[in-house]
């Protein structure tokens, strides 16, 4: 599935959907923090996706949305705005009509989440020989990735196949938010070295 559809798709099944640099429980800069502080307010059921962890949507969004900068409020399909857009029509007390417009809310436990053993049988199909640790619970996960097929790769290489695996839940809605940390077999072990104080000395 190419980025523009999997974009698409994500705008037609949440009504309400934000794009943000990080997840509404830890944004990662100010304007999304007070994007997700307002849209908290207002109790309002919403999706979201993390761009940091999807750099592909990341770089093609803009180019949908005549948008530059994040985060993007979508409400029913259409581009409503970035943090300042967002501030304005809560204050003027128009934000609630319209997300209320998007008839979204459906409480949170009835979405289907994939499970920690499907996640990990995903990411297993396309690298074997991965050992795969996933922290978090629902459609927000962090995953540790293992293996060998991450030799030579650049980080950003080595995040960007890990997500491949997982492109048809994070177009379903199935998962939201996903951060990854990737390593081969000897930074991992070099990895648990250094933070159990130890330095690995290479001989």
């Amino acid at each position: 599935m190419k980025t523009e559809e999997k974009i698409q798709q994500q705008l037609t099944t949440n009504p309400i959907i934000l794009y943000m640099k990080g997840v509404p429980s830890q944004p990662e800069c100010g304007f999304s923090a007070k994007a997700v502080g307002i849209l908290n307010e207002t109790k309002f059921q919403y999706a979201y996706v993390n761009v940091l962890a999807a750099p592909f949507i990341r770089e093609k969004l803009p180019s949908i949305s005549r948008w530059p900068t994040y985060p993007q409020l979508f409400v029913n399909g259409e581009l409503v705005g970035g943090c300042d857009i967002i501030e304005e029509l809560y204050k003027k007390g128009e934000l609630i009509p319209l997300l209320a417009s998007a008839n979204s809310e459906k409480p949170e436990t009835s979405a289907e989440h994939l499970s920690v053993a499907e996640v990990q049988a995903l990411v297993k199909q396309e690298l074997p020989d991965a050992e795969v640790l996933v922290d978090g619970a629902g459609c927000d996960l962090a995953l540790t990735v293992i293996s060998n097929a991450f030799t030579d790769l650049s980080l950003v290489k080595k995040q960007q196949l890990v997500l491949s695996t997982l492109t048809a839940p994070l177009a379903s809605g199935k998962l939201h938010a996903v951060s990854v940390k990737a390593f081969t077999p000897a930074e991992w072990q070099q990895q648990q070295s250094s933070q159990s104080g130890l330095l690995q000395i290479s001989v």
